[in-house]
């Protein structure tokens, strides 16, 4: 029997419901994939379950509570990632044909962690073709759809977790972040989304797109639930030579402590649209950022403006050499053994990063170091965190984005991820947080960024508003 309100229970509520006993892991586990069967189809959020592995881990999960064992604070809570997080011996697709039939050997560290924790793997989730694009179009496995209106993109990649989470057919989900991927399919579904620091959380086992800018990190529907998985998921890996050395993230200790003093750095100004880095945000999302100020100035936060250093573009470009380089050389031979495979605007996409010289794409990776060092002196030693838009323009709908057949795509790409991209490439913290509603009714969002390593101030200053608000939009959407 399908139950709405435990669908709609938030991850830490689910798990403290089944450590309770108030409900078994095989209630939730039998409640999820029906709803999951039932409206997994109509989003095409679904890519597939794991119905055989995850039965009989809720049966051992409520047998070892019954004897008084618990493995940790995810005991037998299912969960559902990006078709991307490799599992021993199940299919991770990537959202793509070629990989329709890989069977990973290995399982990503990821996954390892949430299961040290007690967290059960219930299947894989749509996504973009190989994470490469940032609208949720698959020429593959079909478009994903937007549980606020289902004419509007997801965004992506991770448009299935987007998607799955902001209906309640996931309790949180695991996505991948190299120019927005986990932030703007958050903003565009009304979530909080984290790209954690890069090197704070392993990448092995995950499908790579650029080893120098991917980051992974989860979307969920409230920050105490991210910042729980973001604490689970993050410290050191020797399977992974980018991980940081530094002990796991204590992110749920201050999350209630208030912001009281805070400085919260905004571009010079949303009014008037002065800064560079603003121009091509559209008013109305200018409008819900404002609105998103005057929260947090409620709630004790010092408002500081900020004339950004004129280095967003760069990092752009940069960033864009970077992810072209990396990603067509991973893909490079299948290009050539298989292109007739990829979809039109991945292939594109991959065959335009040959273009990209040897001596730009060093050049983009030396210049990484110095412009990072940059940011933080002229931006973090006034202010303690930054507050910028994500998505720059309303949500559009799945037709008027629909950019298979454009010849100015890439153009219309660089566009979307015009605020989340330079964060990617400077691997710093960026925590994504609903606004509000533009006037066509979908949500936009903002992002806080900090120094390397501050995701803490960041669930912070997410909580305190999330209080001030009162309510969360995928609430609003689906009551």
């Amino acid at each position: 029997m399908e139950d709405e309100a435990l669908s709609r229970m938030s991850l830490t509520e689910v798990s403290a419901a089944i450590a309770k006993r108030k409900v078994s892991s095989q209630e939730v586990v039998r409640n999820n994939l029906a709803q999951l069967e039932k409206h997994g189809s109509s989003l095409n959020c679904l890519a597939r379950l794991f119905s055989e592995y995850v039965w009989p881990a809720a049966e051992k999960a409520d047998q070892e509570l019954a004897s008084g064992n618990s493995r940790g604070r995810l005991h037998g809570v299912p969960l559902t990632h990006k078709d991307m997080f490799y599992r021993a011996g199940q299919i991770t697709a990537c959202g793509a044909k070629i990989c329709e039939r890989y069977f990973p050997e290995t399982t990503a560290t990821v996954l390892l962690n949430l299961e040290q924790e007690g967290a059960l793997d219930m299947g894989r989730l749509n996504m973009v073709e190989f994470a490469y694009g940032l609208t949720g179009h698959n020429e593959i496995t079909g478009d994903v759809r937007n549980p606020w209106n289902p004419e509007y993109i997801p965004g992506g990649s991770s448009s299935g977790p987007a998607a799955a989470v902001a209906s309640f057919l996931s309790y949180g989900s695991l996505g991948s972040d190299t120019g927005g991927s986990i932030r703007f399919p958050a903003s565009c579904c009304g979530l909080v989304g984290m790209k954690p620091t890069y090197g704070r959380v392993s990448r092995f086992g995950a499908m790579p797109l650029s080893f120098s800018l991917d980051h992974i990190g989860p979307l969920t529907r409230s920050v105490e639930d991210c910042a729980l998985l973001t604490e689970i998921i993050s410290g050191s890996d020797p399977n992974d030579s980018t991980s940081s050395s530094r002990p796991k993230g204590d992110y749920l200790t201050e999350l209630e402590t208030g912001i009281r003093g805070l400085k919260i750095g905004v571009p010079t100004t949303y009014a008037s649209g002065a800064s560079p880095f603003l121009a091509p945000v559209h008013p109305e999302v200018m409008r819900e950022m404002e609105k998103s100020l005057a929260v947090f100035k409620a709630a004790g936060a010092e408002i500081v403006p900020l004339a950004l250093p004129d280095i967003f573009k760069t990092c752009n470009d940069l960033a864009n050499i970077i992810a072209g380089a990396e990603s067509s050389s991973a893909h490079a031979n299948w290009l050539k053994q298989r292109a007739e495979d990829y979809g039109s605007q991945t292939r594109e996409r991959l065959l335009t990063g040959f273009l990209v010289t040897a001596v730009d794409y060093l050049d983009a990776l030396k210049l990484r170091k110095e412009i990072l060092a940059e940011f933080i002196r002229d931006v973090f030693s006034k202010v303690d965190v930054l507050h910028v838009p994500v998505v720059p323009i309303p949500v559009p709908t799945l037709a008027e984005s629909n950019i298979q057949n454009n010849p100015g795509f890439i153009e219309y790409l660089s566009l979307l991820g015009h605020c989340t991209r330079p964060f990617d490439y400077l691997g710093l913290p960026a925590f994504a947080l609903p606004a509000g509603l533009t006037d066509n009714g979908m949500p936009t969002g903002f992002q806080l960024t900090a120094p390397p390593f501050e995701e803490s101030v960041l669930f912070r200053a997410g909580r305190a508003y999330e209080r001030e608000t009162k309510w969360s939009f995928s609430e609003l959407i689906f009551q």
